[in-house]
């Protein structure tokens, strides 16, 4: 041990402890916790303040206890082996490999359908991570490559709009370390409250703020976001066509991407509709369908109108005639009004007829509700995957090969194609208070491998270490066991 990292004689004499989990190398008062208050001195013993996470089935019941101070003992685990229940050891509590070439803490071995199976369970520091952020809404919440912030510090960036979300790229390397340490630390709490489902509130530079949290609506500039668009303007009148025709004369759906005119449009083409002669502004695209009628913005199918008549361009009296039936509606029936045009082809507002009104409902009915998904994105580096085995390239490979199931608090993550093991999990089918972190700064997520022992084996595990499902819930001390819900 190095004369940087050894205690002094003084400081042992004080029953101070160093903790050896991440980089920062804590030295621990006695009752004290260190910098990411998940280690802690009880009685001159570095222990790790959250329990052990075990994943039960369903109906066994969900139970939380000895978080503070007192250890158990393992006697519900127990009753869960007697009961034949099966128990998947996850590894939130489970502490690090740091540094780097120690095995992983837990290396469980069981049986499965008469096979058996080992289970690699440890918690990754990882310096390598983000999360990505889709939000279902129409509302413009700031251009493309904009900078993401939290308490004023860029966190991320704007990525590229999906069909009915807005994307965020929150959190990696750049923003952890390589900016200013302030960054970095705004950066890791904002990952860390995203990742155990809190709500973080950001700002986008040129746009909107918005309050995030997984799997709830979002809040843009202070509104609640209540649903995802059906369609785009064009889909809409795909779907629901049939719906309007012989009840209106023309329909126009605002929407920021693609507007669609029923008439001009192949829907309204194959129920044999006439030209109604109104022209919307922007830049056609087939028929029927506009693109950039307006700016983006927060008012109608997410551009910036508050009134819809200001997309129209013209209307032809060529084609258009007095009393034409004229229904505009935005892509998640937020927005509708009804007009008619008068003997000067002004439209006029006009009550709505109950029967448009029917079909406006059900563009909102088939509205899914609005939500905010939270991914967290890692890469496992070969430090991590050394406390695996002691050739860590084999992991890789037995991963790609499908041999290895990888798991972030026993949810499944997909693991994207190419080198290294760079996966994504859906943070809210994980437990709850999954993450921690150390102030490095880097997040601390449970990781999981699960494979056959024989092919553990090959890859150069560590097998002398595996242990039974009960002797790991006696190592731990003490145990939280959940539901296993999924």
């Amino acid at each position: 041990m190095s004369d940087t990292i050894a205690l002094t004689e003084s400081e042992r004499g004080a029953g101070i402890v160093r903790c050896d989990a991440c980089p920062v190398l804590c030295r621990i008062r006695p009752d004290r916790a260190g910098a990411c208050d998940r280690y802690a001195n009880e009685g001159g013993k570095l222990v790790r303040v959250d329990p052990l996470v075990l994943l039960a089935k369903p109906d066994v019941a969900r139970v939380a206890f000895a978080e503070g101070g007192a250890a158990w003992q393992g006697g519900l685990g127990r009753k869960l082996l007697r009961e034949g229940e099966r128990a998947f050891v996850t590894g939130i509590g489970a502490t690090t490999t740091y540094p780097d070439y120690k095995p992983a803490p837990f290396i469980v071995s069981s049986r499965h359908d008469g096979v058996d199976m080992v289970t690699v369970v440890t918690e990754g520091i990882f310096s390598y991570c983000g999360v990505k952020v889709k939000i279902d809404t129409d509302r413009y919440l700031g251009p493309e490559q904009a900078a993401v912030r939290a308490k004023g510090e860029a966190v991320g960036h704007v990525t590229t709009a999906e069909y009915g979300s807005q994307m965020l790229s929150l959190g990696g390397v750049h923003h952890l370390t390589g900016g200013s340490k302030k960054e970095g630390v705004a950066t890791c709490d904002a990952l860390l409250a995203l990742c155990n489902r809190e709500a973080v509130e950001l700002s986008i530079d040129g746009g909107s703020t918005v309050i995030v949290q997984a799997a709830k609506p979002p809040i843009v500039n202070g509104v609640a976001e209540e649903r995802m668009r059906v369609g785009c303007g064009s889909a809409a009148i795909g779907m629901f066509a049939p719906q309007w025709h012989g009840h209106v004369d023309e329909v126009i759906v605002v929407d920021d991407h693609i507007t669609g005119v029923l008439s001009e449009h192949q829907g309204g083409a194959f129920l044999d509709m006439k030209p109604a002669g109104i022209r919307v502004r922007g830049r056609r695209s087939t028929p029927g369908r506009y693109f950039q009628v307006a700016e983006p913005g927060l008012g109608w199918g997410g551009t910036n109108v508050g009134d819809p008549l200001e997309i129209i361009d013209r209307i032809d009296p060529k084609q258009a005639w007095p009393g034409l039936r004229l229904l505009m509606v935005s892509t998640t029936g937020e927005h509708s009004a009804w007009f008619e045009l008068d003997d000067g082809l002004k439209p006029r507002p006009a009550p709505m007829p109950p029967a448009v009104r029917l079909v406006v409902e059900r563009i909102a009915e088939n509205c899914e509700p609005a939500l905010c998904t939270v991914l967290f994105m890692a890469g496992a580096g070969g430090s991590l995957r050394a406390g695996v085995t002691e050739n860590p390239v084999r992991l890789t490979r037995s991963v790609r090969d499908a041999l290895t199931k990888v798991t972030l608090g026993g949810v499944p993550a997909y693991v994207w194609p190419g080198g290294g093991i760079t996966l994504m999990v859906d943070v809210a089918r994980m437990p709850e208070n999954s993450f921690g972190y150390v102030p490095t700064p880097a997040l601390v997520a449970p990781i999981e491998f699960t494979l056959r022992a024989d092919d553990y084996a090959a890859l150069g595990g560590y097998t002398a270490r595996a242990i039974s499902l009960e002797d790991a819930i006696a190592h731990a001390g003490h145990v939280r066991v959940d539901e296993d819900e999924r």
